[in-house]
């Protein structure tokens, strides 16, 4: 995927920031997402934007959808409290593995570790194998546990790249109950990228509107009124405002609603003008607008190392 965004002047690899340790999936999107690029392992996801805002690291790659687990709601709240920029994504197609102890065979295990959207895409293989499912923060941190206590009886979901960083073995291979699964990551940067027209361009934006009928009806009309397609649409609760009071009518009622700012992908470009006139035309009745980013598509997807 071509990067836009300035590149980093101290003249080193670009550093990019991911979060949990190597052999993870993220680590696997930022290679594919900066090839040659010094990854930088993050133990949390709010950690990698920090790194970036702190000037540690170059760039963040950071996943914040999957087609079989949904969106990471995480990520979504983050891209808000940080004024980091998006400047492009990369789609990589996931392939889990059945990682033990060399020798072990799967029969044997008892207990399986992995991050709990990987436990529930596996469900199918880990239900036959009749194993306690236990959850924790990564793939490859689950893998890296048990090479480092040497735990006969335990098995991890991850790749077979993490596998042979920790000197594991895979017991299964492909064990995703589908094959489809892939993981859209986002790259962030300080600075954005200048918008251009000379190659498919996605944007996101956030934005919050006041509670009343077809209000959100009004505020995707302006997308669909200069045919820009929207890719996702996102709600989360506003976490320092989630409640409104309104009045119902003559009888002093009263409701309460969620106060919801609201995520969208369209397919353009900030240097289009239907798309500067969309935006234009959403902060007539936006009570809050904020462009995220708008930079190149990712049009293809990568697929992680498989076992030989």
């Amino acid at each position: 995927m071509l990067d836009l965004a300035p590149q980093p002047t101290h003249g080193c690899l670009l550093r990019v920031a991911y979060q949990g340790v190597p052999g993870a999936y993220s680590e696997m999107a930022a290679g594919n997402a900066y090839p040659n690029c010094e990854a930088v392992p993050c133990e949390q996801f709010e950690a990698a934007f920090q790194a970036v805002e702190q000037w540690v690291v170059d760039r963040a790659v950071l996943p914040i959808e999957n087609s079989l687990g949904g969106s990471i709601h995480r990520n979504y709240d983050l891209l808000l409290r940080h004024r980091l920029h998006i400047v492009g994504e990369v789609q990589l197609a996931v392939h889990h593995c059945l990682l033990g102890i060399p020798g072990v065979k799967k029969e044997e295990l008892v207990r399986v570790l992995s991050h709990p959207q990987a436990l529930a895409q596996c469900e199918h293989t880990l239900s036959k194998l009749n194993v306690i499912r236990e959850a924790v923060d990564d793939t490859a941190g689950a893998a890296q546990f048990i090479a480092a206590n040497n735990l006969r009886d335990t098995g991890a979901v991850a790749s077979s790249r993490a596998a042979e960083i920790y000197g594991l073995e895979v017991l299964a291979d492909g064990i995703q109950d589908d094959s489809d699964n892939v993981t859209r990551f986002l790259m962030l940067a300080r600075e954005p990228i200048m918008p251009r027209t000379d190659r498919p361009f996605k944007t996101s934006i956030t934005f919050t509107l006041e509670e009343g009928p077809g209000s959100l009806f009004k505020a995707l009309a302006v997308f669909a009124l200069r045919d820009l397609n929207l890719t996702k649409i996102e709600s989360r609760p506003l976490r320092k405002r989630p409640l409104r009071v309104a009045d119902d009518g003559s009888d002093g009622a009263k409701s309460v609603y969620f106060d919801y700012l609201f995520f969208v992908d369209f397919e353009a470009s900030m240097a289009e003008q239907r798309a500067q006139n969309a935006l234009r035309h959403l902060q007539e009745f936006a009570t809050f607008l904020r462009v995220l980013g708008s930079y190149p598509m990712d049009v293809s997807i990568k697929a992680c190392p498989t076992s030989q």
